[in-house]
């Protein structure tokens, strides 16, 4: 994530799948950088609007995610470098986690509701 001007914060969004925290305009110029393979999010403002979400905590920057133990704690291994949310509040749509998994994906949820145990 680039330097994003203070009047425009308001505007930050992040994935409710790897939970990379972009501005909604580069969501949907560019897609995700992590899932833009199963979400398609690129030039799609309403699969932006399902996919990502206003409502996050804490902020995390990685320059190394494969070398960081805070990418591991978070899951966050294997995606590139970024700033990344703590927690993502929200629910992604049945059909879309559908797609992750039919990606071989597995769908976590970053809003805290599963546990090391369940995943």
């Amino acid at each position: 994530m680039s330097f994003v001007p203070g009047n425009q914060q308001r505007y930050l969004r992040a994935c409710m799948v790897c939970s990379i925290v972009q501005v909604q305009q580069r969501f949907i110029r560019e897609g995700c950088p992590n899932c833009e393979a199963f979400l398609g999010l690129q030039n799609h403002p309403d699969g932006v609007q399902q996919c990502t979400s206003q409502v996050f905590e804490g902020l995390i920057t990685l320059a190394d995610p494969s070398q960081s133990w805070v990418a591991r704690w978070q899951r966050l291994d294997g995606y590139v470098p970024g700033v990344y949310a703590v927690k993502v509040v929200g629910q992604l749509p049945e059909e879309t986690i559908q797609n992750i998994e039919d990606a071989g994906g597995r769908y976590v949820p970053r809003d805290g509701t599963v546990h090391d145990d369940d995943a």
